[in-house]
């Protein structure tokens, strides 16, 4: 164990259904950290919400995001795993794959949602804190659960940071992609202005890719479809040169006009774009937003035709950001045990309520959050809208880092979010 931190792993049982507290259980996994130097001590607790869906939270290391050393300056931190995550029961497509029925897998997959993710927190700080209430960090979706935390449970809470991750708090996945695909088309040109050359290069690629049947190492057909879903590396700090240095070495093993892809190339795009280590992040992206307001019903896909510039034949050829879309599950070999259930929870009309609106208006726990003016991935209008509909709020409005910036800052973001929180700043 990396001798910079002091660790502790616990381990939960939880019901996968909270209001069937006596049916099937799940284990969720969570890592307590602390400095070395203080960890005997009485420590306030800062639970880490990560974001996602279906992102585990970081491990402790040499590389563990600045905001972590901030925090242990003052907080013993619990990384939590959030169900179906890292060491939480994972959801795989292994595990998919078990299910005797599309409906049974679908159902199973409905637990997975932040109000379930609120109640395994809330029996965890009671196992660890007592009556005790303790801090949380959201990022980005974790965000979304801070919310959902504030409606349902707010006497665990004792002080809510948030970083790029404040919803709508009545937008529908409709209204959501109305607003995501303009601003993806606008990151994309920003990205053709910084690297003029990938342009050109890019439609090479998907060019090949239409004429000529390519696979990546799992056997996947590389469709010019699943080319573009790159872009959704483009919302973060280092966004652009991560996407511009794959394509530098796409073509040819010199990188420059060679007439097929590389090895290097193929193999570093089915990781990206694979999902095996995150399939929640694609099923329960758009369940996000169902909140009994009618079906998602692939909203992303639909919203798609409003925009032609996204065409597959417009020039220039246009990445996508955070879009699901049915093709995925049926392409993509990570998802594709889930295809018949996403489908399932496309069409579900009766998913209940994340958020309390007269709740939050009410809310008296301080909330320090930061909306990034260029959020790629979620809507700065709408966290504002959203920031003057909750009590004790104080939002922090910035350019000057992409969504990521809780980690890019080296703790400057978590320590200003504190100071606001506790009126200092």
């Amino acid at each position: 164990m990396n001798p910079a931190y002091a660790t502790v792993d616990h381990t939960f049982t939880v019901p996968l259904d909270h209001r069937a507290p006596d049916g099937p259980t799940i284990e969720i996994f969570a890592r307590e950290v602390a400095d070395p130097a203080r960890a005997g001590e009485e420590l306030p607790w800062l639970l880490y919400l990560q974001g996602g869906p279906g992102g585990k939270s970081p491990r402790p290391s040499a590389g563990s995001p600045g905001w972590l050393a901030q925090a242990l300056t003052t907080h013993r931190v619990l990384l939590l795993d959030q169900r179906g995550t890292g060491r939480s029961t994972p959801v795989t497509a292994r595990s998919a794959a078990r299910f005797a029925s599309p409906e049974r897998l679908a159902d199973h997959l409905s637990h997975f949602r932040a109000d379930a993710i609120v109640a395994d927190a809330e029996l965890i700080r009671r196992e660890l804190c007592g009556d005790a209430p303790w801090e949380t960090l959201g990022q980005s979706y974790g965000g979304f659960i801070t919310l959902t935390y504030l409606s349902q449970a707010p006497q665990g809470l004792k002080a809510c940071y948030v970083t790029g991750g404040l919803p709508g708090l009545t937008a529908t996945a409709d209204d959501v992609y109305a607003r995501t695909y303009p601003r993806v088309r606008d990151r994309v040109l920003d990205f053709y202005a910084r690297y003029p050359e990938d342009a050109p290069r890019l439609r090479k690629i998907a060019d090949l890719l239409a004429a000529d049947d390519v696979r990546l190492p799992n056997g996947d057909r590389l469709t010019p479809h699943r080319l573009r879903t790159l872009g959704l590396a483009l919302g973060m700090g280092d966004g652009f040169e991560r996407v511009h240095w794959l394509l530098d070495e796409a073509l040819g093993e010199s990188g420059g006009g060679g007439g097929e892809l590389s090895d290097t190339f193929l193999h570093q795009v089915m990781t990206l774009t694979g999902f095996t280590d995150n399939p929640l992040f694609a099923v329960m992206q758009e369940s996000l937003y169902g909140q009994g307001a009618g079906p998602t019903d692939w909203a992303a896909s639909r919203a798609l035709a409003d925009f032609p510039e996204f065409a597959g034949d417009a020039d220039p050829l246009l990445l996508t950001g955070e879009m699901m879309y049915p093709w995925m599950f049926r392409e993509i070999a990570g998802l594709r045990p889930f295809a018949d259930a996403a489908d399932l929870l496309a069409a579900r009309t009766d998913w209940p309520p994340l958020y309390d609106p007269s709740r939050l208006a009410a809310n008296e726990v301080p909330l320090a959050a930061i909306v990034y003016h260029d959020d790629m991935y979620v809507d700065a209008g709408l966290s504002l809208a959203t920031a003057r509909r909750i009590g004790a709020a104080r939002v922090w409005v910035t350019n000057e880092w992409e969504h990521d910036g809780v980690a890019a800052s080296g703790g400057r973001v978590l320590a200003r979010l504190m100071d606001l929180a506790a009126g200092r700043a």
